[in-house]
């Protein structure tokens, strides 16, 4: 069901892959809520995945950026000023780790995949904040969020350097969000997801172990991509003007439990 609440309203959506991720679900969700946007998202990955599938449902258009080069942001923010003038929202929602592809525990990193899951993972919030800054392209009140996990504050077996790229992806939303909402009103965000089956989220080692748990360990449940994506769309909107710099759990309540009845009964098997 549909209440216009972006109805109006601009932006961008990096990250949508096929129609498992959450960034895709978010950008149907947006469509539904009338707003308008650009999809983007790596060269290699718009090859790999079905964007153009995504941008016919929602009539819009799809521009290629790798998020670690300041080319192609600059490139990506002049056609989006281009066709929208002012933007209302960004989505980020990206994230790799060659580390975790390649199976590498975290102790034994290499570091030029570490440097590379940090530039991707977390420094391209910030890279993607400063041109959109420079560039005065978002409106007064503008809402850009990033997704995280709640590995950026626990240690998570298997996450591996990724839970490093999410804790330094939730410190840039704070501390570019103090200067973003003083200089501009713009608001900065980041929404810690429950583990959520995606195409990501599938090559971590003991996924489904750690699927199981937090849904054992959560009083409501995993919440499902779609539901995420209802969150992002009231984090856009105007209901949410005065919400920034935060770190948003939408986990169904796993975060603050310490152990559920139903866990506790297996303790000590």
């Amino acid at each position: 069901m549909s209440h216009n609440l972006l109805k109006g309203k601009k932006g961008i959506i990096f990250g949508a892959l096929n129609e498992d991720s959450i960034a895709w679900k978010v950008a149907e969700r947006v469509h539904e809520e009338g707003g308008e946007f650009i999809l983007s998202n790596a060269p290699v990955a718009l090859r790999m995945g079905e964007l153009n599938k995504l941008a016919e449902a929602t009539g819009s258009e799809v521009v290629a950026a790798d998020v670690t080069s300041e080319e192609d942001l600059e490139n990506l923010f002049k056609i989006a000023e281009e066709k929208f003038g002012k933007l209302d929202f960004i989505l980020h929602s990206i994230g790799m780790s060659i580390n975790v592809r390649k199976g590498i525990h975290y102790t034994e990193c290499r570091y030029d995949y570490y440097h590379k899951a940090m530039d991707i993972s977390a420094i391209s919030f910030h890279r993607v904040m400063k041109i959109a800054k420079q560039k005065d392209i978002m409106n007064e009140w503008g809402s850009i969020l990033a997704l995280s996990f709640i590995a950026a504050q626990l240690a998570i077996p298997g996450y591996n350097d990724m839970s490093d790229a999410k804790a330094l992806l939730e410190s840039i939303a704070r501390t570019f969000g103090y200067y973003y909402g003083k200089d501009k009103k713009v608001r900065v965000n980041t929404i810690s997801q429950s583990p959520t089956k995606t195409t990501a989220g599938g090559g971590i080692k003991g996924f489904g172990e750690l699927f199981g748990f937090a849904q054992k360990n959560s009083p409501l449940g995993n919440a499902p991509a779609l539901d995420c994506a209802n969150y992002c769309v009231v984090m856009f909107s105007d209901l949410t003007k005065y919400v920034t710099m935060q770190n948003l759990f939408h986990d169904g309540g796993f975060s603050t439990t310490g152990l559920t009845e139903e866990i506790m009964g297996h303790v000590g098997e």
